[in-house]
């Protein structure tokens, strides 16, 4: 039995690593195994961060990935936690009745998608705030070069 409930906080937790995916999934999942590497790529890009500065272009067009990826996680636990229950247990527990317990919704899975809201919106716009910045400050710098 697939718990809709777990499935949701995996995906908030260990979104990054995969673990939601093999969780439902079996580890034969691919995405599942893929998921990693964005996240590993996004944390190297905050490591160059710390140690070259802000200004290191390779770090803005890192960094990005590594919030892009938990964004993502984020909004996956909160498909998982509004599926309905017949939907969630045709999906994942075809082999119970559409209204078995797992596909149902609790106050836990209400706390995660609350917490995937909350954390998935500000990693969200943390990014697309960063990168952008990041970017711009970028194109400025190359203009006064040409220009000079």
């Amino acid at each position: 039995m697939k718990s809709k409930t777990v499935a949701a906080w995996l995906a908030l937790v260990g979104g990054p690593l995969g673990l939601h995916r093999f969780y439902l999934r079996g580890l034969g999942d691919m995405i599942g195994w893929l998921l990693p590497i964005p996240t590993a790529l996004g944390l190297y890009g905050l490591e160059r961060v710390q140690e070259y500065g802000q200004d290191d272009v390779l770090s803005w067009l890192l960094v990005p990935l590594l919030g892009f990826t938990f964004a993502g996680c984020c909004l996956t636990a909160i498909v998982y936690g509004l599926m309905a229950r017949e939907k969630w247990n045709a999906r994942f527990n075809p082999s119970l009745p559409e209204d078995a317990e797992p596909g149902g919704t609790h106050w836990g899975t209400i706390f995660a998608i609350v917490a995937a809201l909350m954390i998935g919106a500000g990693v969200l716009m943390a990014s697309i705030a960063f990168s952008f910045q990041r970017y711009f400050e970028y194109q400025v710098e190359e203009g006064r070069r040409i220009s000079q």
